[in-house]
């Protein structure tokens, strides 16, 4: 099957890496995970990831610590989880490079728009960590921002939803799941697609959003092959 999208940018929940263990990283969970991205790689997709933190460390559980220390203690779990992600990808075979948006050069690359298209073009799927390098900004709007400097044809957003509804569906079984909705609809209702920088960003710049399941990681070779799951958001 072809590809659909060449360059994608795929958010991947801290969540998402851990499993059943629902707190750190279970590298087998991971290694699920990277198997469709190694076979995407494999195919000529160039695939950037934004990785989330929420497995090691949630900011708004952080209870009264100071919301910009928390936010960087956030922005260090990222990182954990970047070179977690390299690290099963490499034992893939595939060609990583991590760059962080905080400087740790000791460990990875800096953040650096035209290094990373460069390593995008030359086959290597790039990880990004620490968000932005900014507190008060989530890895949602981290994932916009990069995106539009990578000039991504579409984010995919892993969740442990199978797309947007229009209300909880864990706590209302009457929830009804959008096949597509436009980014101006998402604000307006203030769906849980992206917090709302994020999605702003995403409508200012023309930059679609696919949201499915991460349950199947499969599905991840699935949306960049345009078989029609999850939700679109354009």
């Amino acid at each position: 099957m072809g590809l659909k999208y060449k360059r994608i940018l795929l958010k991947l929940s801290g969540e998402s890496l851990a499993g059943d263990k629902k707190m750190g990283i279970d590298f087998e969970t991971v290694t699920k995970i990277c198997e469709p991205i190694k076979k995407l790689n494999d195919e000529g997709a160039e695939i950037a990831i934004v990785v989330g933190g929420g497995n090691f460390w949630r900011g708004r559980s952080s209870g009264s610590m100071d919301r910009t220390r928390a936010d960087h203690i956030g922005m260090l779990a990222t990182a954990i989880n970047a070179l977690g992600v390299a690290d099963s990808l490499e034992a893939l075979g595939v060609d990583v490079r991590v760059q962080t948006a905080i400087s740790m050069r000791q460990v990875a690359e800096p953040y650096i728009r035209g290094k990373a298209i460069r390593h995008l073009e030359k086959g290597r799927v790039v990880v990004f960590g620490c968000g932005t390098g900014n507190p008060f900004f989530s890895t949602d709007t981290a994932a916009a921002l990069r995106a539009a400097e990578i000039e991504a044809e579409i984010i995919m957003k892993a969740t442990m939803v199978d797309g947007v509804y229009d209300s909880d569906p864990k706590t209302n079984p009457e929830a009804v799941k959008y096949d597509e909705i436009t980014h101006h609809e998402v604000l307006n209702k203030s769906l849980a697609v992206m917090d709302s920088t994020a999605a702003s960003l995403c409508r200012d710049n023309g930059i679609d959003i696919l949201v499915f399941s991460i349950d199947e990681p499969e599905n991840i070779y699935k949306a960049v092959t345009g078989e029609n799951i999850g939700t679109l958001v354009h």
